[in-house]
């Protein structure tokens, strides 16, 4: 399983056939990025491909996953493999209970 953490992202919201995105980065570098297929198509399998995570959603997840990236810190991209049985993500780290907002 790999944990990497996320420093920054870019949102691409393309015209035409292309579906939204949200391009994921660490230390400058790409490190995946977060797809989000029309709601209720089929989702390819969470994968790699150039060196990149590809993790799969519909879009009714994109406000869920930009307002995390937006408002919690530190965000981590989780992968753990491709295929039934994997959990991929995003994710946050461990916060106290009654923690709230800054």
């Amino acid at each position: 399983m790999a944990i990497t953490i996320i420093d920054t992202y870019e949102v691409m919201y393309s015209a035409n056939t292309f579906v939204p995105r949200i391009w994921l980065k660490s230390a400058g570098k790409p490190i995946g990025q977060l797809i989000f297929k029309p709601n209720g198509s089929p989702l390819p399998p969470d994968g790699i491909s150039g060196g990149q995570v590809n993790l799969y959603y519909h879009l009714d997840d994109f406000k869920n996953a930009i307002d995390l990236l937006r408002n919690e810190k530190p965000m981590y991209l989780l992968y753990s493999g491709s295929g039934g049985g994997f959990e991929n993500g995003i994710k946050t780290t461990v916060e106290p209970v009654g923690e709230g907002e800054a």
